[in-house]
C-alpha cells in the first residue's frame, strides 16, 4: 500500500499523480489537494489527510499544561524582579 512514486514536475509546474494512487485515494479531476511543507519535505495530501496529520502532530502535546508552565514562569520571573 505504501510506495514511492516518482513524479516529473512538467511545465507549468503541473505533476502527474499515478493512476493507482489517484484510484486508491479516490482522487479525481478537481479534487483539492495541499503541497505541506515540513522539516521532511514536501507532502502531497488531501485535506483530510492534512487534518490527520495535524492531529497526530497535536495529540503528542498537552497545550493547556505547557500554556499553564509558560504562565507560571513569567509570573515567577515578574515577582523575583
Amino acid at each position: 500500500m505504501n510506495g514511492t512514486y516518482p513524479v516529473v514536475l512538467g511545465d507549468r509546474g503541473r505533476l502527474v499523480v499515478p493512476a493507482e494512487l489517484r484510484e486508491r485515494h479516490g482522487l479525481r479531476s478537481g479534487s483539492p489537494l495541499l503541497l505541506v511543507e515540513t522539516p521532511s519535505g514536501i507532502v502531497l495530501a488531501t485535506r483530510g489527510q492534512v487534518k490527520a496529520m495535524v492531529s497526530r502532530e497535536l495529540a503528542e502535546h498537552d497545550l493547556v499544561a505547557e500554556l499553564l508552565a509558560d504562565r507560571r514562569a513569567a509570573a515567577a520571573s515578574e515577582d523575583a524582579a
